[in-house]
């Protein structure tokens, strides 16, 4: 996850909300965030709680997002320039970019527990793009590519255990995924509302045009 050392269950309870950081863990009762009754991090836990001004709910949602998708700050602010150079809506155009990331494409089709997972297969060159293998996390897919598992890794371990787990997490309508063939269609560019409902766009929107 793009060199983030630090306890990444911290991560969820800071922001006050599942981001799925571990895979399954987060699915069951062993999830630190629902044993700790979503209590942020630290020895005071909510009672550090204090009014938040809206540069911090601008940072927060940032924060989220970027935390969400595995990424540092500069890679997250160049995606967000690039979007704003693009036609549409900003930051619809922002997630679009983050969706069609290889790794988040990995994690969406069902072929890894986590996006940190997916990262780490897509590095260690287990997926190939229109039949070339990439070992770049952030190589972006785009409608009518064919994301498959290379034949030497058919039999490693967390992508068989990822299907294995079968519909707890089915792919969305723009991935098609097809699981004897170990294959993933990319049909089409997400929309937002396939797109992670806890992040709110704007609102990252807001807290870049203010710096």
């Amino acid at each position: 996850m793009a060199n983030l050392h630090e306890p990444v269950c911290r991560l969820c309870r800071r922001e006050g909300v599942k981001l799925f950081l571990k895979g399954d863990k987060c699915l069951g009762e062993r999830c630190t965030f629902t044993r700790r009754n979503a209590t942020p991090p630290g020895q005071h836990g909510l009672a550090r709680r204090r009014r938040v001004s809206d540069y911090g709910v601008q940072l927060r949602a940032k924060q989220r997002a970027r935390r969400i998708y595995g990424i540092l700050e500069t890679q997250f602010r160049n995606y967000f320039d690039e979007a704003a150079r693009r036609q549409g809506v900003t930051g619809t155009v922002l997630l679009q970019h983050l969706e069609q990331r290889l790794d988040n494409v990995v994690y969406r089709a069902g072929l890894a527990s986590s996006r940190k997972e997916a990262r780490q297969l897509v590095t260690h060159r287990h997926f190939a793009v229109r039949g070339r293998t990439v070992n770049v996390p952030s190589f972006q897919v785009r409608p009518g590519d064919v994301v498959t598992v290379r034949e030497r890794s058919r039999e490693v371990e967390p992508i068989t255990r990822a299907l294995a787990r079968g519909g707890g997490r089915p792919a969305p309508a723009w991935l098609a995924l097809i699981p004897e063939q170990l294959r993933v269609d990319v049909v089409r560019v997400p929309e937002r509302n396939e797109m992670d409902a806890t992040i709110d766009e704007q609102l990252i929107v807001e807290y870049y045009s203010r710096r």
